[in-house]
């Protein structure tokens, strides 16, 4: 036996199972030869229980067993373990035997013959073999665990492969990387698996990894990889996997998922990359030195402040050199460890002077031991300066009351807080167009020479800023396109708009004045001046309101003054019966509260050419007495001339251009300091004039004016009511006649057109729903005469009456109202009006307390070629009042359908129209064409039998 064969046995444990002699001398040649340990019963049962209370490395058997056979042990045995290595022996062998113990599980069939020391030789080989066999398939079930173990664990992805490439077999952590089912790309190659993204690059690259392992080598590769939750990055190992030749059976890839830690390592570069970017292009500088003073570290940006390198910072010596000495007490430092917000100064290379913050910090890094952190403040200092100036501005401007002055204190100031000479101020005049410099300093009138008025239309740079409403900064504005003066000595020019209000320019003699502090300071001080400027404007546009509403309040007191006076002198004229009545009231209801001085009314006499006082009121002091008012347009009473031109003649102030007329040296001498005349017209005829005095100038504002303008209508229309009146009650009167060859009259137009002869005489109505008029027509037939009607828009419709071939009677519905109801406004009757190609002629009788020129005046001012041809004075008959009285108790319906039947021919004898034709031209019925006749016979007897009209109710049927 070799020493292998000693050891394997010498420390294994066997039991030997049977009594035969060669498995006796078995057990002799184990303990002595190995010193193995063995354990030697003679049943199964002894067996069973041995495996049970201890491990056992084998078990040898014989077939024979007391008990029952070796088989059913084997079987046993085999129902708890299939790994135990069991070895039977028989002298009984045959195929049989062999058959069934290899079917029952043996591990080796020993037959024993021959010599017994042959026998137990073999046993021992034998049990040897089994015993490596069995060491052998736990070392491979061991390392197929391990295998397994690995292939399944979570943290990787495993893929194993074929030695040509191809996928045999993959993990579940790989599996849930895709969306598709793994089993389905078993056995295509790696590099084409759904794992990896569709690009050459990555594919060639595994391809790469897979050739390394067909080589016997291992590799790594990193690759991106795009499934399920997203891109992540896979590291990829490879290892070749031989068998015991050295042949390669199989491929092994790993993949590990590095995507955080390849994120962590960017992150770490970006975060380097960006505490280099930032220190180095930060403004505040880190240094650091020893206790001595020298420098450990200078930072690279130290330029930003000092205006030195680095190198250059080194060379000046200590620290001290550069911040100054005694910046800190090193107690303190000690102390507290840290101090900060130490303000000194320091000077640059170019020798400018700069304010610092410094802070001092104990630390220990390297060879350094004190660390200083500098901030340049020296534009917050100007700054902060500069704010302090601007509020002291803001402070004045709160008491500035005028453009001009804030204009003035933001040139004063523009030294202080821009740390500029030159500045002006220009502001916008919008009647001109123009910006007009205001304000501006001797510096910027020594640099820039005279400044002159600018045309706001954009074609230079002050108006440009100011039209399109935006801010201008030039490092030189020698190189502006706009510049209108290129011999100014000024380089470094601001334009900044001050809203609507103009322009606000500051500059200097060197190039690139304008640092970001002061362009801030600039927009600053310009905003300020802006609001300043606002403020003035809204306080004067509040102070014009109030005054506004002062003028508003005083003129609606005012307005309610006179418009009592109205309502009151309104109520009076309803009450007055005559005219003298009327005058006499308008005048002292004018003077009664004080607030016009006197008024007076006079008529025209055109006799005499002249306006003659008719009734005053008030204090005149005689005035009338010394005053003749002749009718003319200039340089008269401005009574006289209302009378002349038939409009309002207003004079607020009566001392000016005394020279000009002698009346005005009578009226100031009396307090008459302004005067109002005012035309009393109604339906285009003069009732005279209304004259009002005040004793202050300017006293008849717009609205008054208005207000008594529209009283002058309304006194004539009640003096045209008074005499209509009076006119009803008279019995005298005058009858005047006319020719007038006017085409425009609408009878005349039609007598024209038809070649007749038209005649009106009598018989008007004016209703709600047109002016109608009925006309007799000579010497036409009456239906040419209709369809000629029917073709003039003075005429909107036409109807027949009565008549034939040779006339007849029409009722015309006009567009206007008719010249009979124009002159009854006037007191006047239109007799009858007889219109034919030659002309028209009209006889009107005009009531004896009338004014018979005021309807002639009416007549030629509504038509051209009048001529009076006839005026006669006459006594009407009693009866008029009785005429006039039936008249006023029929209602308009009534009044329409009595006239209609009349000039029908219906109360003719023998009737010329039945009832019921009568009714058909009206559009009523028959029975109520006849209740309609029937109530005005009614009254017209009860007035002729018994003296009176009986009062009924004026209603629309």
């Amino acid at each position: 036996m070799n020493p292998e064969s000693r050891s394997i046995l010498g420390t294994s444990t066997i039991v030997a199972v049977g009594d035969t002699a060669w498995l006796a001398s078995y057990v002799d040649a184990l303990r002595e030869q190995f010193d193995a340990a063995v354990h030697y019963v003679s049943t199964a049962a002894a067996t069973r229980e041995t495996l049970q209370r201890t491990a056992v490395d084998c078990v040898v058997t014989d077939y024979r067993l007391p008990e029952a056979t070796a088989i059913e042990l084997v079987r046993s045995i085999r129902e708890t373990t299939a790994t135990l290595p069991i070895i039977l022996g028989t002298a009984d062998g045959s195929e049989s035997i062999a058959s069934t113990a290899i079917e029952a599980g043996v591990t080796d069939y020993i037959a024993v013959t021959g010599p017994l020391d042959d026998t137990v030789t073999d046993a021992l080989r034998r049990t040897e073999q089994a015993l490596r066999d069995a060491q052998r398939a736990e070392t491979q079930r061991e390392r197929a665990r391990q295998f397994d173990a690995a292939f399944h664990d979570p943290r990787s992805a495993t893929w194993v492969l074929d030695p040509e490439g191809a996928l045999e077999r993959v993990d579940q952590t790989a599996r849930d990387m895709i969306d598709v089912d793994a089993d389905v790309v078993v056995g295509d190659p790696f590099w084409t698996l759904p794992w990896w993204p569709d690009e050459g690059q990555t594919s060639a690259d595994i391809r790469r990894l897979v050739e390394t392992a067909n080589r016997g080598e291992f590799g790594h590769a990193v690759v991106t990889q795009r499934g399920v939750s997203g891109e992540r990055v896979l590291e990829l190992s490879v290892q070749p996997v031989t068998d015991e030749r050295g042949d390669l059976v199989s491929i092994i890839v790993d993949g590990v998922d590095i995507t955080e830690r390849v994120d962590l390592e960017r992150e770490l570069r970006q975060s380097e990359e960006l505490h280099r970017v930032t220190l180095n292009n930060m403004t505040d500088t880190v240094l650091m030195t020893d206790e001595d003073g020298e420098y450990t570290y200078v930072c690279p940006n130290v330029h930003f402040i000092f205006g030195y390198t680095a190198e250059e910072i080194r060379e000046l010596g200590t620290i001290e050199a550069l911040l100054g000495e005694d910046l800190f007490d090193r107690e303190d430092l000690a102390e507290d460890g840290v101090l900060k917000n130490i303000e000194t100064t320091a000077t640059d290379k170019a020798g400018r002077e700069h304010t610092l913050l410094v802070n001092v910090r104990e630390v220990s890094i390297q060879d350094g031991t004190l660390l200083y952190s500098c901030r340049d403040i020296t534009k917050r200092k100007q700054r902060e300066r500069a704010l302090a100036t601007l509020q002291e501005t803001a402070r004045d401007f709160l008491y500035a009351e005028t453009h001009h002055e804030i204009s003035q204190h933001v040139v004063d100031d523009a030294p202080d807080v821009l740390n500029l000479d030159a500045s002006a101020v220009y502001l916008f005049d919008a009647d001109d167009n123009h910006l007009q410099p205001t304000a501006y300093s001797q510096a910027m009138r020594n640099a820039h020479g005279p400044l002159a008025d600018v045309h706001a239309d954009g074609r230079d740079l002050t108006s440009n800023s100011f039209v399109e409403n935006e801010a201008r900064f030039f490092d030189d504005v020698h190189d502006a396109d706009l510049l209108a003066n290129p011999v100014t000595d000024l380089r470094s020019i601001a334009y900044i708009p001050l809203g609507n209000h103009g322009v606000f320019v500051a500059g200097s003699t060197d190039v690139g004045a304008f640092d970001d502090v002061t362009r801030e300071l600039a927009d600053l001080l310009a905003a300020t001046a802006e609001a300043a400027l606002d403020r003035v404007d809204r306080e004067s546009q509040l102070r014009e309101q109030d005054r506004e509403l002062q003028r508003q309040n005083d003129q609606l007191t005012t307005l309610n003054q006179i418009n009592g006076t109205i309502r009151e002198i309104d109520q009076a004229l309803v009450q007055s019966e005559t005219r003298e009545e009327i005058d006499h009231t308008v005048c002292e209801r004018l003077t009664a509260d004080g607030r016009f001085q006197f008024a007076w009314i006079g008529t025209l006499d055109s006799t005499n050419d002249v306006v003659t006082p008719q009734a005053w009121a008030g204090a005149d002091q005689g005035y009338l007495d010394t005053q003749s008012f002749p009718v003319a347009a200039e340089a008269v009473e401005p009574a006289g001339r209302t009378a002349a031109t038939g409009e309002v003649t207003l004079v607020s102030n009566v001392a000016a251009d005394l020279r000009a007329a002698s009346w005005r040296k009578d009226a100031i001498s009396r307090d008459l300091l302004s005067v109002l005349s005012i035309p009393l017209v109604y339906n285009d005829l003069s009732y005279g004039v209304l004259t009002v005095y005040a004793e202050t100038p300017d006293a008849f504002d717009e609205t008054i004016q208005t207000v008594l303008a529209e009283l002058g209508e309304t006194i004539a229309s009640a003096i045209s009511a008074s005499e209509r009146k009076r006119a009803l009650l008279t019995t005298s009167m005058t009858r005047v006649e006319y020719t007038v060859t006017d085409p425009s009259f609408v009878l005349a137009q039609l007598a024209r057109a038809a070649n007749c002869t038209i005649t009106y005489e009598g018989g008007v109505q004016q209703t709600a729903s047109g002016n109608y008029v009925f006309v007799t027509v000579q010497d036409a037939p009456l239906d040419m005469v209709v369809d000629v009607a029917t073709g003039l828009h003075v005429i909107e419709d036409v109807q027949r009456i009565r008549g034939g071939e040779t006339g007849g009677v029409l009722r015309l519905r006009l567009a206007e109202p008719f010249l009979a109801t124009e002159l009854a406004d006037h007191g006047a009757v239109l007799q009858t009006a007889t219109a034919s190609q030659a002309g028209t002629e009209f006889v009107i009788d005009v009531p004896g307390n009338a004014e018979a020129r005021n309807v002639t005046q009416f007549v030629t001012q509504r038509f051209e070629d009048v001529e009076l041809t006839s005026k006669q004075t006459r006594e009407q008959a009693s009866e008029h009042g009785f005429y006039a009285s039936v008249l006023d108790s029929l209602t308009d319906r009534q009044l329409e359908v009595l006239e209609t039947a009349y000039y029908s021919g219906f109360f003719e004898s023998p009737r010329s129209v039945t009832g019921e034709a009568v009714a058909e031209s009206l559009d009523i019925s028959p029975q109520a064409f006849y209740q309609h006749i029937r109530t005005v016979q009614r009254k017209l007897f009860a007035a002729l039998i018994d003296g009176h009209v009986p009062v009924v109710s004026q209603r629309a049927d």
